[in-house]
């Protein structure tokens, strides 16, 4: 097995040990994380969003903290601010939330626009500034933010240029009829996700991840790929029900999640069905529907599937 492979492997045994079901959204968090991308997670409260990012943290020895968005949230309560202090005459930084590893981000469409912009810088530059000066975070850095589909009093929409930042958007559903009953009995079991620290999880050095990271990097990819990749991308931006398709970064982005998904596959070279696999969660969120299509039902999801479908595979 390739290193990615076994972590893979790893990961998702540990991540069963508290999660029941939601296999393919778990894999796509590891797989954000292995890909060194950040991630927008969509689904109602109680199915595990916030769990499955602290069982990651865990599991690899990263930092973990968490900011819980309200409509008074300042850019300061995020990425922290210079303060005075008194005993010694002088200005000092106090260190907000974002100087962590991994960052999870409640239900990010509840702060107003200027504390959402206060990430950009922080999620493609891996550095906040704070009274002209910069200061780096550290090479896991990672924002996960939440978001709830169906409630949208006192939410403000994250714009296109922030969406864009966010590598893949992830959906998650309920869980079937068996898998909730399983979740019952863990909990007459004594299981409590409050209590994470009483379950002994088998840790992985950081390491581990940017050895994996490293071998995602290097996954070949054939030039007949690259084309299928900008032409899908491409297909997008001339899709009738579109208005705003995808950009050179959707692009990227869907190179790189595929190779991630190729290499936790134990396969150093890519194929057609990673990248078609990748497509709906690195292309769903940078689509933008025109008005009429969106009234007739149309979604993102629909799109992305009907033009991997009406693109021609490389052979």
């Amino acid at each position: 097995m390739s290193q990615a492979q076994e972590l893979a492997t790893h990961v998702r045994s540990q991540l069963a040990r508290v999660i029941v079901g939601q296999q393919e959204v778990l894999d796509q968090l590891l797989l954000v994380l292995l890909v060194g991308g950040h991630a927008l997670v969509e689904g109602v409260p109680g199915l595990a969003k916030t769990l499955g990012v602290k069982v990651l943290a865990k599991i690899f020895q990263l930092k973990f903290q968490r900011v819980q968005c309200t409509p008074d949230l300042m850019p300061a309560d995020v990425i922290g601010a210079n303060v005075f202090n008194m005993g010694t005459s002088s200005f000092a930084l106090h260190r907000g939330p974002i100087f962590t590893d991994l960052l999870l981000v409640d239900e990010i469409n509840r702060t107003p626009p200027r504390t959402q912009s206060a990430l950009l810088e922080a999620m493609e530059e891996r550095q906040v500034t704070i009274d002209g000066t910069s200061y780096e975070l550290t090479q896991f850095f990672t924002v996960f933010s939440t978001q709830n589909p169906v409630e949208f009093e006192g939410t403000y929409s994250l714009p296109e240029a922030q969406l864009d930042r966010f590598l893949a958007k992830i959906r998650i559903g309920y869980p079937n009829g068996e898998q909730e009953v399983q979740i019952l009995q863990n909990i007459q079991n004594g299981f409590d996700s409050r209590e994470l620290k009483k379950v002994a999880f088998e840790t992985v050095p950081p390491q581990a991840l940017l050895a994996a990271r490293v071998e995602a990097a290097q996954v070949k990819v054939e030039p007949a790929l690259f084309e299928y990749i900008v032409k899908l991308v491409a297909r997008t931006r001339n899709w009738p029900s579109v208005s705003l398709g995808g950009s050179p970064r959707a692009a990227i982005s869907l190179m790189l999640f595929a190779k991630g998904l190729a290499a936790t596959e134990g396969r150093d070279f890519l194929i057609p069905d990673d990248v078609k696999a990748a497509a709906l969660p690195i292309l769903r969120h940078r689509l933008v529907l025109k008005p009429e299509a969106d009234l007739e039902g149309v979604t993102p999801d629909q799109v992305v599937r009907d033009v991997v479908k009406g693109v021609e595979v490389p052979k």
